[in-house]
């Protein structure tokens, strides 16, 4: 669509200083540099009235008609711009606009040999809303003077799912450009699938270490073959891999029957899966109560008990009760399995009972444990509490719409 689209944006308070700077484009703060600005899906009026200006200020733009298509395929392709109303009207004016195009496999090779067209891209080689791209390319920015800050708001929207581990990638061409994309991190020397870009610049996203994040929400696709790493059950193909662990693990092996093992409590709880690679092992369960949690079904594939998995998903599930403030844990383990929950610090209920449920003897145990420093309690950040679950360490997309304006579609008529 253009090769400008950083220079637009250079003479601003967003501007920082030219030396070396790695990852600032992460670390732009958005709540400080844009709190007078939105951005929101662009709808077909404002990309009609917006391309013909920006292409008087910067030439070589795709048409109006091309924009649309790409908006349509995918509205997070195109972002307008405007300013937050002082007045507490809910009307938006769209002055500017920020384009990306989220590139298949194919794409992002095309765009490396060239044979991608930006002015005219081929919509077979865009991923679909929803699917991870291979790479981002910053199409155009249309953000002049005190618009650019936006830029922040649009790396919020690029800094989740599915969008959150793609490089982006732009093309640029003018002295000022080039001197604003380093202060941001982008740098040349590109390599696509074996093929030299020096046409491009790119920014690679730094990659948390695993430490930095949660126990619980360690999992990320692509994981090398022999990583064990947790993650929180959120969809219902999350559900479908919990019910197939269990299913093999204790239908499969102990011949637990179907209505005994999947009791009428597991749409009442939160599961942590277990991965080794890609490849769903192991799962755990939590149910919480009012003064407690309950650990519960953990359950491992037999091909995968001879990994540290059954330990990683105690350990996280525990970090996720102690991030939900809890101080007691509860539990029921198998007689035979006692040493195992005592590594943590289980020891049997004082006082409790032996029992006996789906064949096996039981013993009630507990652990106490110390609340996070950060628990999730009344009185954090409103935005914390309606993260996804177990990750409220990251920005969620309620924070993305907290962008648009205030409009109460629900609400006829005005007061």
């Amino acid at each position: 669509m253009t090769e400008h689209f950083l220079p637009l944006v250079l003479h601003s308070k967003l501007a920082v200083p030219s030396q070396k700077s790695r990852h600032q484009f992460e670390q732009l703060d958005a709540a400080r540099l844009a709190r007078k600005l939105m951005i929101y899906h662009a709808d077909g009026d404002a990309i009609d009235r917006l391309i013909p200006v920006a292409n008087r200020r910067i030439g070589g733009l795709a048409s109006t008609s091309v924009v649309r298509r790409v908006a349509a395929h995918n509205p997070d392709s195109v972002w307008a711009i405007a300013r937050k109303s002082t007045n507490g009207s809910t009307s938006q004016i769209a002055e500017g606009f920020i384009a990306s195009l989220f590139l298949s496999e194919r794409g992002l090779k095309g765009l490396a040999n060239r044979s991608f067209d930006p002015t005219n891209p081929d919509i077979s080689l865009l991923v679909k809303p929803g699917e991870r791209p291979a790479g981002i390319y910053l199409w155009a920015t249309y953000a002049p003077g005190t618009l650019a800050p936006a830029i922040a708001l649009y790396f919020q929207t690029v800094s989740v799912a599915p969008y959150e581990d793609a490089p982006i990638f732009t093309k640029l061409t003018t002295r000022d450009g080039l001197r604003f994309a380093h202060t941001l991190g982008f740098h040349p020397g590109v390599r696509i699938d074996g093929i030299d870009a020096p046409h491009l610049y790119v920014y690679e996203r730094s990659k948390p270490k695993a430490s930095n994040a949660p126990l619980y929400d360690t999992y990320r696709s692509g994981a090398e073959r022999r990583t064990i790493s947790v993650t929180v059950a959120r969809s219902f193909d999350d559900w479908l891999r919990v019910a197939s662990i269990r299913s093999a693990v204790y239908i499969g092996e102990q011949e637990c029957p179907f209505e005994e093992e999947f009791d009428g409590n597991d749409f009442t709880a939160i599961h942590l899966i277990g991965y080794v690679g890609d490849e769903p092992c192991g799962c755990i369960r939590i149910r919480h109560f009012a003064d407690f949690a309950k650990i519960e079904r953990l359950a491992v594939r037999k091909e995968f008990r001879t990994t540290r998995l059954s330990f990683q998903l105690v350990r996280a599930a525990i970090d996720m009760c102690r991030a939900k403030g809890y101080r007691r844990l509860y539990g029921h383990s198998q007689r035979r399995l006692m040493n195992f929950w005592s590594r943590f610090g289980f020891v049997p209920l004082p006082g409790g009972k032996e029992f006996v449920f789906s064949d096996f003897d039981y013993v009630e145990i507990v652990l106490d444990i110390e609340p996070h420093p950060d628990a999730i309690k009344i009185g954090v950040d409103p935005y914390v509490m309606v993260r996804p679950e177990g990750r409220w360490h990251l920005p969620g997309i309620l924070e993305r719409s907290a962008s648009r304006p205030v409009s109460r579609p629900s609400v006829g008529g005005t007061s």
